[in-house]
């Protein structure tokens, strides 16, 4: 390679969009940029209460040419015209019904401030009912659709997400033909194929959401799909039989984007992925390494091998997808509803006081007021992490079940929540929030314990994400829970990365994912070590965290409708 070349990774997390530009030659970071979602950071089209959480297209419209300007800008001159590909990596399951044209109906006049016409954020919650019916026809019907996704299907993936919102929203059910995942159409979009069934659709979106597999021709088949719902009728014909891993171009980007952008035309555009499956890419993920990516909630990738794997099928995991991480590879997802989140929520209890209190003071002005209330409530988690730190194990006495938006895995349940007992007049916040970093902890050695017990050995594992990179005390918590040293991913932005690492791939420019890795891996910057006497308190106190689980399922549901919970209950 003589001449330089540059690519670009585009990560679209939860609340804001992020880009990379990075030299193929070294994996340097030239530039960078970061911008939220403006609509999103507004509140708009979410309910909490309700468990809605939609987000407008065009946030991620706008946020992309922004941030793709923005780190160009801050490269040296000359990056822009050595660009030579560029990928997407996204939130999923977060699809959006189309029309004919492959258009996101929120983006026609008649639907823009309608929510059901956005795309539903992968924590939307509200289809729990309908996943519930496809748990419930899979199990009757000829192909257990659901076996290549742990056995379960969530209300977290997209057929129950659009089904939902067709049979709530009448408006919208003439217009709407087909759907598409967010990593899917931001490649559509840049490469002008936007047809429904012209797309290039991600190994990784329809393998670990969409209840796709070769074995059956791709998608569940038109009579699975209507006998669900008759409203499902003619939209297996609108989407997909093939997809495709994410080391394939989608093509070049179009003549309109390209000089949108200010780059060349022929930049290749690779197929998307969802943004842990990348992550763990960025982050250097070798066969049985558990790469985590910790950020509001968890998602747990692995690859193994297909001698590994054979005909096992992972009861409860969010999939087992052949080429999902890694071609080559089966790549295997798990993951946790809420981690960070877990956080945030507390914060938010502890802060109500702060904000509802402290704003209505008059002895101050109130500007100085505000930058009061910002300032207090900024320390909340830092200052709880280093009270935390200093309570014993052993008087840890609180007991938390971190289901507080449901369980991904072990065994997806969105109707599960979570619970605190032990509780005292002593019970201070930092007290609760130990007990909570600890059930975090606790729900990971859960699905750690579930692979191990299916026979699929972990060799390591590495942190990512925010929360691996500026939370010493949970992840040094976590290392002692599992009982396992964790690497962290020297590189901050590990998904944007590793689409990086995919978009020079694409181009072209290296043959395999594998080669990409071991030129423009960045490494890791420490590693936390158990204490071997702190792991074995804490399997006494796991203990506990698995009983208050069963026990808190079985009260809400009745014990005719309890699943597994961790790898440890039979």
């Amino acid at each position: 390679m003589s001449a330089k070349k540059y690519v670009i990774g585009l990560d679209y997390g939860s609340d804001s969009g992020r880009a990379v530009v990075v030299d193929v030659a070294t994996g340097e970071e030239i530039a960078s940029s970061v911008m939220n979602y403006p609509r999103w950071m507004e509140g708009k089209y979410c309910d909490p209460v309700k468990n809605q959480y939609r987000q407008h297209p065009l946030d991620y419209i706008e946020v992309m040419e922004y941030l793709i300007k923005d780190a160009l800008e801050k490269s040296p001159k000359g990056v822009a015209g050595s660009l030579v590909g560029l990928s997407f990596d996204t939130t999923g399951s977060t699809p959006v019904l189309t029309d004919e044209n492959g258009t996101p109906l929120a983006l026609l006049p008649e639907y823009a401030e309608n929510p059901n016409a956005m795309f539903v954020l992968w924590k939307d919650h509200t289809a729990v009912k309908e996943a519930a019916e496809i748990n419930e026809l899979v199990k009757k019907w000829d192909v257990d659709y659901s076996q290549y996704e742990g056995g379960i299907y969530s209300s977290e993936w997209v057929w129950a997400k659009m089904l939902h919102v067709l049979r709530e929203d009448e408006s919208i059910r003439d217009k709407a033909v087909s759907w598409i995942e967010h990593c899917d159409w931001m490649s559509a979009v840049l490469t002008g194929k936007l047809k429904p069934t012209e797309v290039v659709r991600s190994r990784c979106s329809a393998g670990h959401k969409a209840m796709w597999h070769d074995s059956w021709n791709g998608l569940p088949s038109e009579e699975f799909l209507t006998s669900l719902d008759p409203l499902l009728k003619g939209y297996r014909d609108q989407l997909y039989k093939e997809t495709y891993t994410s080391d394939v171009s989608v093509g070049k980007i179009s003549p309109e984007w390209a000089e949108r952008l200010g780059i060349s035309t022929d930049v290749a555009v690779g197929v998307g992925a969802f943004d842990c499956h990348m992550g763990a890419v960025g982050g250097e993920v070798t066969p049985n390494v558990l790469a985590r990516a910790i950020g509001t909630s968890t998602c747990d990738i692995m690859i193994a091998s297909y001698d590994q794997i054979g005909d096992k099928l992972i009861p409860g995991i969010c999939g087992q997808v052949d080429g999902s991480v890694i071609p080559g590879y089966v790549g295997l997802e798990a993951g946790q509803s809420a981690f960070g989140d877990l956080y945030a929520w507390f914060k938010n209890v502890v802060a109500w006081p702060i904000e509802n209190i402290l704003s209505k003071t008059t002895l101050i002005d109130e500007e100085t007021r505000e930058k009061l209330i910002d300032e207090a409530i900024s320390q909340i988690i830092p200052e709880l992490s280093k009270e935390a730190e200093k309570i014993s194990i052993e008087e840890s006495t609180i007991v938390a079940v971190d289901w507080m938006n449901g369980r991904r895995t072990p065994d997806a349940s969105q109707e599960v929540t979570g619970s605190i007992a032990g509780l005292t007049l002593g019970s201070s916040a930092p007290r609760i929030f130990r007990a909570l970093v600890e059930a975090t902890a606790f729900g990971s050695k859960a699905i750690v314990d579930r692979f191990v017990r299916e026979g699929v050995e972990i060799k390591g594992i590495i942190g990512l994400g925010g929360v691996a990179k500026k939370s010493p005390f949970v992840m040094q918590t976590l290392a002692d829970v599992l009982n396992m040293p964790i690497k962290i991913a020297r590189t901050e932005q590990t998904c944007a990365c590793g689409a990086a690492m995919f978009a020079a791939v694409a181009a072209g420019v290296y043959k395999t994912v594998g080669e990409a890795q071991k030129t423009m891996g960045q490494g890791f910057d420490m590693e936390y070590i158990p204490n071997p006497d702190h792991a074995k308190k804490y399997l006494e106190i796991y203990e506990k965290y698995v009983k208050l689980g069963t026990f808190t399922e079985q009260e809400l549901f009745g014990k005719d409708k309890i699943v597994e919970t961790t790898g440890q209950i039979s």
